[in-house]
């Protein structure tokens, strides 16, 4: 059972054939997560502002391009699950939305 403590990932959008997937993080290290993967196109970027779209690159630990994507900080409480919450928008289809999740997870 997760505590309060624990930080998941799951993918949030309905499966199926979809132009936009959404992935979301929720618990403490949510933030700490999205910014390992996270590389900014804006080259002035110095971490995430809170509920504000963020466009770049998600890369996996290794350094290696995942997609294109747009990622949204929102810090609890106030947010979905009332903890902190970093959500990456990316393309969707069921391939990109795994190696999102399998990225947060690693």
């Amino acid at each position: 059972m997760p505590t309060h403590t624990d930080t998941i990932v799951a993918i949030a959008t309905p499966p199926g054939q979809g132009a936009i997937g959404i992935v979301r993080l929720s618990g403490p290290a949510a933030r700490d997560i999205g910014l390992g993967l996270f590389q900014s196109s804006r080259p002035d970027f110095s971490g995430f502002g809170a509920y504000r779209l963020h466009h770049g690159q998600l890369r996996d630990a290794a350094g290696n391009f995942i997609d294109e994507v747009l990622t949204a900080w929102m810090p609890g409480p106030r947010s979905f699950t009332g903890e902190d919450v970093l959500e990456f928008q990316c393309h969707g289809g069921a391939a990109v939305l795994r190696l999102v999740v399998e990225a947060c997870l690693a």
